[in-house]
């Protein structure tokens, strides 16, 4: 009887010990991707990357920032596999010097540039706010930010560019024009809608959606980087974030495609 019980725990416990192993295998054989974002796509890329890692198992480790910065970065080796930039003229000279593969880079969102306050009724809907005396308009470095660039051609077409200048706070990257506008710095300030943009709704304070046709498009491509190019879990993510699940989380931060 002693014997048979002894069998019967030292069964169990393998079966435990069987059952935990298994458990444990997909951690120790899950894949890793580095993606390298735009500050702009922040909010959705770490929702869809949890989203992604609770489908697949694999981890997304999200490094986020100016696209000029990532470029300066990716030249000189850093270890990123994916590159989800502002805009597309970078994924598209990474691609020609050789830094990216060929074939793999595509549009994953259309941004959209909105003027925006925390302050309720301070901006109204057809952004003639900018025609009044405030102290400083926040706005991203035209010159490294798409968003930035494309709050000048808006305020050229409305004839204000001269008139606005003087008030102008530059950010470096169209986070850190955020951060000016949020913590009041700046009483208003061009943003990227998907910064204000919750559910499909915009969370809080006042806003003017400026419209398309004041600005070129803000197309924002993806690429597969080389150091990407053996790794399957980056190849899995660039065509999760194709896919209808994953674009239906893009829309509703005011993304278009």
């Amino acid at each position: 009887m002693t014997s048979q019980r002894t069998r019967t725990t030292l069964s169990l416990k393998l079966i435990a010990q069987a059952a935990l192993a298994l458990a444990l295998l997909p951690a120790a054989h899950a894949g890793e991707v580095a993606v390298a974002v735009a500050a702009n796509f922040t909010a959705p890329m770490q929702k869809l990357g949890a989203m992604f890692e609770k489908q697949t198992g694999n981890k997304v480790v999200i490094s986020s920032g100016a696209t000029g910065k990532f470029y300066a970065q990716i030249v000189n080796g850093a270890p990123y596999d994916v590159l989800l930039a502002a805009d597309d003229t970078t994924p598209e000279k990474l691609e020609k010097e050789g830094k990216a593969v060929k074939g793999t880079r595509y549009t994953y969102a259309i941004g959209q540039l909105v003027l925006w306050s925390p302050r309720d009724n301070y901006v109204d809907s057809e952004g003639k706010v900018l025609n009044t005396q405030f102290d400083h308009i926040a706005i991203a470095n035209p010159k490294l930010a798409p968003y930035g660039a494309a709050a000048m051609e808006a305020l050229d077409r409305l004839k204000l560019t001269e008139t606005i200048k003087p008030r102008v706070v530059t950010g470096e990257n169209i986070g850190q024009t955020y951060q000016f506008v949020a913590t009041g710095n700046a009483p208003l300030g061009f943003v990227a809608l998907s910064q204000v943009m919750v559910d499909g709704k915009v969370s809080k304070g006042s806003y003017w959606i400026v419209p398309e046709s004041m600005h070129e498009p803000i197309r924002q491509d993806a690429v597969l980087l080389n150091k990407g190019e053996a790794n399957d879990t980056a190849k899995e993510l660039l065509k999760y974030l194709r896919s209808d699940e994953a674009r239906a989380v893009i829309k509703t931060y005011g993304y278009g495609f």
